[in-house]
């Protein structure tokens, strides 16, 4: 029966899930947990002990969103957050408790948010995630000293480290009701006993052994932020603000010689929800009005605006990733500068149409003409190109400009068959042979003989009309072939 009158937010809840056909208690709140209620006990010995309960389906789905969410707010407060399921999340805070006049305010503040938004947390802060994790779902202490997590710990209860049930029993029944009693006992042991898993999760939570965290997104090499006592939404101010944090990271990348090849803008609203855009260069950089101006183009091409809602209250700049960068130094042909210009217009297109519609050829490391060049995203990084050959000075190019794919055939006339043609006939125009050079031999590629590739007599010809040509001959004659064909593979300028 429920109290007349009573509004199911004034009673104790309890979320139910179905285990092996009876109704249980998933998780209950902390009205329900003071007055004897627990997860793992039945709806129904639970309704004979407290009749006026608030019940609800337990959603797993709708937790681990919620859970999601909280973790993305959590980035306002480190950029290394992990999800510790089913109910947690682990948050690495070395070097930002400054940021909040230490970590009693942090952990004050981080506190405050959560129960301003309906959401009753615990937080601790220790040196050692196993340590922080054990306390924040078993103790009473908030925040550890230095060098005081197996303090801390010693006298939790076995339930901390959450174990098997049937390791927990074995162990309660033999006496050893809390952490302290296994951690003044040698280890081997109980891994005998118990296996490995029972000593690491008590070497980590006495904090002996770090827990691996694994972060919702890789920490930035850098970042840069400012909080705002009032949010903002207006435009202008966010790109004012923009503007400072690029020049802020720029300063920083320069002490490190460092330029970015990516940036991030993180953009926190006041009511919890978390807009990122990303922009990539196809270069490192540090140039700040370079940076802005792909923020722009990205912005102004954004599917779905960016919405202030009722502000923003912290925006961050991060550097995810960055290379060694120093001053650029134009030569006397002005070539730097030209490349550099050319790179800006590639990374403002590719910012603009999506990274995978501004395309460059990058040389391969193999000598098949087909195989020699291959399309990359502008933006891709270029630390590990191949460069491109440059013939000796005073020499023509020794592969054409233009090639067809696939080479088109022609009729050759030659005196032998393995020697140059003495004139072709190409889309029905026939053109005389004045000069030649070659044969350039070229064989397939061992691992790609298996497709039928025949071996290629490659010739440089010009015609009596002073057009270049470069033909080659597919097949060896009398060892791979009786009937070589001829093809034109290029043109040169």
């Amino acid at each position: 029966m429920r109290k007349a009158g009573a509004k199911p937010a004034e009673l104790p809840l309890v979320l139910t899930e179905k285990v092996k056909g009876a109704t249980r208690l998933a998780a209950v709140s902390r009205d329900a947990l003071a007055i004897g209620l627990s997860p793992g006990m039945t709806l129904a010995d639970a309704r004979a002990r407290i009749p006026d309960l608030w019940v609800e389906e337990a959603d797993p789905v709708a937790e681990a969103d919620l859970l999601q969410r909280m973790a993305e707010d959590c980035d306002r407060f480190t950029p290394v957050v992990a999800i510790d399921p089913p109910n947690g999340l682990m948050l690495d805070i070395t070097g930002c408790e400054h940021l909040f006049d230490g970590e009693a305010e942090l952990r004050r503040s981080f506190s405050e948010r959560f129960h301003r938004a309906g959401l009753h947390v615990r937080t601790v802060i220790a040196n050692s995630a196993g340590a922080a994790r054990a306390l924040a779902r078993h103790g009473r202490i908030a925040i550890v000293p230095p060098g005081g997590d197996e303090a801390a710990v010693r006298s939790l209860p076995i339930v901390a480290l959450e174990l098997d049930e049937d390791d927990r029993i074995a162990i309660s029944r033999a006496g050893l009701k809390i952490i302290a009693h296994l951690a003044d006992r040698p280890s081997l042991a109980f891994a005998a006993r118990f296996g490995e898993v029972m000593t690491l999760r008590l070497s980590r939570t006495l904090g002996r052994e770090e827990t691996p965290m694994i972060p919702l997104r890789p920490a930035p090499m850098l970042w840069v932020e400012r909080r705002f006592p009032e949010p903002i939404g207006r435009s202008e101010d966010v790109e004012a603000v923009l503007a400072e944090l690029g020049q802020e990271a720029a300063e920083r990348l320069g002490e490190r010689r460092e330029g970015g090849r990516t940036f991030e803008a993180s953009f926190f609203r006041a009511d919890g929800a978390v807009r990122r855009i990303s922009v990539e260069t196809g270069r490192s950089i540090r140039n700040v009005k370079v940076v802005l101006r792909l923020f722009r183009e990205r912005l102004d091409a954004l599917a779905d605006p960016l919405d202030p809602g009722f502000g923003f209250d912290l925006i961050r700049l991060a550097v995810p990733e960055t290379e060694p960068l120093d001053a650029i130094q134009a030569g006397l042909d002005g070539r730097a500068i030209e490349e550099d210009e050319i790179a800006d217009l590639a990374d403002r297109l590719a910012t603009r149409f999506g990274a995978d519609r501004v395309m460059r050829f990058v040389a391969q490391d193999t000598h098949d003409p087909d195989r020699a060049v291959h399309e990359v995203p502008a933006g891709c990084n270029t630390k590990d190109d191949i460069p491109w050959g440059r013939p000796e000075s005073g020499e023509p190019p020794s592969r054409p400009v233009q090639v067809f794919d696939p080479p088109q055939p022609v009729e050759t006339t030659a005196e032998v068959p393995d020697g140059p043609p003495l004139q072709f006939t190409w889309r029905r125009v026939m053109h005389r042979v004045k000069r030649a050079e070659g044969p350039e031999r070229i064989a397939p590629e061992w691992w790609r003989r298996g497709e039928g590739a025949q071996t290629r007599d490659y010739y440089r010809i010009e015609d009596s009309e002073g057009r270049r040509f470069w033909l080659f001959r597919a097949g060896i004659y009398d060892r791979e072939t009786n009937a070589p064909r001829w093809y034109l593979h290029g043109l040169f300028p």
